[in-house]
């Protein structure tokens, strides 16, 4: 297994041998199912395995044996990324597609099947959608987003801060991003955690992932209905309402793109982001003086351990050649970004920091690069420092080596994380002052059930005043002792509550 240039173990493996091109590849054993056991266990490792084989384009299978190219070269991808006229963006140039190779009941058809939507068009009809989505989402406010980020935290934090631990992955990171979201596009607090649950599932190419499709689907036309009747300062209302003219369904897929890339990007980055902040020396060696502050360490994470590992897909509108590969027209391509952030091409020492260089193929590149990448390092970065500066002893409850992923064809997930610190009372909300513009709290009426499907509310917040809970040690003080390297509990660093 090779290791990843974060995780544990000795380190990085030796770069691979450059490829000569007279010769065949090193393995006849044919193309490698991406979603099969060898990528669930250990993607990176078999990326490198697929580079020295093939070069910086491999052959693979998705569902039902259906073939594809995995790109794992750093230039390859961008090449790709920044030239739709060859290689488009719109699935109904996939030959398995036209030739009826696609079942209607493949997992793949909710992330690769055509959708009226931008990430699917190239050209004028490209332009028009995203100008929608772009200008619509830069209509948020980024203190509003932060301040809700905040009291989101917060209110996560109450729920297990007098347990003196938890496991992050669940209770933190997998929630925070989805209830920002809801905010962004109007929907009720109530739909985050059944939205969790059914946009991973989707995405992972599951089963069940048509079912889960469908679910999401459906709560967001009865957004989209509710809005076009009650409009208000959201994602839903802004995209009704724009100049260029969106119908419903190109409304409806929109919102399911930032809902799904959205949530999985960001669920991804915070969980990879603290699991660093944890384990890595350099970046608790910096708050005393080092050099890794916390978006040095988003970046650095962005490069080895990107949110999403393979980005579906582009597809060639023309036979072409690339990395040495003869490629089809009709050919299916995917953007192999954890491979190419690594490639020993551009990145020789993979241990060099990477501090400060946004270079990364983290979110992809070209007219189709994600429009949301800064709303992401915002949550990331709110989220984890509100949390640091709530829990300052917080620390890894195991060993490092403990740790575990779980892999699907597009993304690598840690299972958990869990960790531990001295037993605090939950706090009032603190943030009691709402946001203005677009993430109004204002009450807004729940969804009726004939529009969209009832989901399990979530608890209540804690309510209160907005004086400091009995025990809270000053933000001031807290501060201090993080930079000192020293918990703000009574019990030292490293202890477990309750330990002699």
């Amino acid at each position: 297994m090779t290791p990843h240039p974060d995780g544990p173990g000795p380190g990085p493996a030796e770069p691979p041998p450059a490829r000569c091109p007279v010769h065949p590849a090193l393995s006849d054993s044919g193309p490698v199912d991406l979603l099969g056991p060898e990528n669930e266990k250990d993607p990176m490792g078999l990326y490198e395995r697929l580079r020295v084989e093939h070069g910086p384009v491999a052959p693979i299978v998705l569902d039902g044996g259906i073939p594809a190219w995995l790109l794992l070269g750093y230039r390859e991808n961008l090449e790709v990324s920044r030239t739709p006229s060859r290689f488009s963006r719109d699935s109904r140039h996939w030959h398995a597609w036209k030739d009826g190779g696609i079942g209607a009941d493949s997992p793949l058809l909710p992330v690769v099947g055509w959708q009226p939507m931008c990430t699917f068009a190239d050209g004028d009809e490209h332009e028009r959608l995203r100008a929608a989505l772009t200008e619509s989402m830069g209509r948020f406010d980024r203190r509003g987003i932060r301040r809700h980020v905040t009291r989101f935290t917060h209110q996560l934090v109450n729920d297990f801060c007098a347990d003196g631990g938890a496991e992050m992955v669940t209770a933190f990171a997998e929630q925070l991003p989805m209830l920002v979201l809801t905010q962004l596009l109007g929907m009720p607090d109530e739909y985050g955690p059944r939205l969790v649950q059914a946009t991973r599932d989707l995405m992972k190419g599951t089963e069940t992932a048509l079912r889960s499709d469908a679910y999401v689907t459906g709560a967001l036309k009865g957004l989209v209905d509710r809005k076009r009747a009650d409009p208000g300062e959201d994602l839903a209302s802004w995209l009704l309402a724009h100049p260029s003219g969106l119908t419903e369904e190109e409304v409806v897929q929109h919102l399911r793109l930032v809902l799904l890339t959205g949530n999985e990007t960001t669920t991804n980055l915070m969980a990879n982001t603290l699991r660093m902040v944890l384990t890595d020396p350099r970046f608790r060696a910096s708050l005393a003086g080092g050099q890794m502050t916390l978006p040095d360490a988003i970046e650095h994470v962005l490069w080895n351990e990107p949110p999403l590992t393979v980005v579906p897909g582009r597809w060639a509108t023309g036979d072409t050649e690339l990395g040495g590969q003869r490629i089809k027209a009709g050919d299916m391509l995917l953007l192999g970004l954890a491979a190419g952030n690594v490639d020993p091409a551009i990145r020789p020492d993979i241990g060099a920091p990477m501090y400060g260089n946004r270079s990364h193929l983290a979110f992809s590149g070209g007219p189709h690069e994600c429009p949301g990448q800064d709303i992401g390092r915002a949550i990331t970065d709110t989220a984890i420092d509100t949390l640091l500066l709530r829990l300052p002893d917080l620390r890894l409850a195991v060993e490092e080596s403990e740790l575990s992923w779980l892999s699907s064809w597009i993304s690598r997930h840690l299972v958990a994380l869990p960790v531990e610190f001295m037993p605090r009372r939950p706090e009032p909300d603190i943030v009691d002052e709402p946001a203005t513009g677009v993430l109004s709290s204002r009450p807004r009426a729940r969804p009726t059930p004939e529009r969209e499907p009832a989901p399990a509310p979530l608890a209540p917040a804690a309510e209160g005043p907005g004086a400091m809970a009995s025990g809270r040690v000053p933000w001031w003080t807290a501060l201090w002792r993080r930079l000192l390297g020293r918990p703000s509990g009574s019990a030292p660093y490293g202890r477990r509550p309750g330990a002699p």
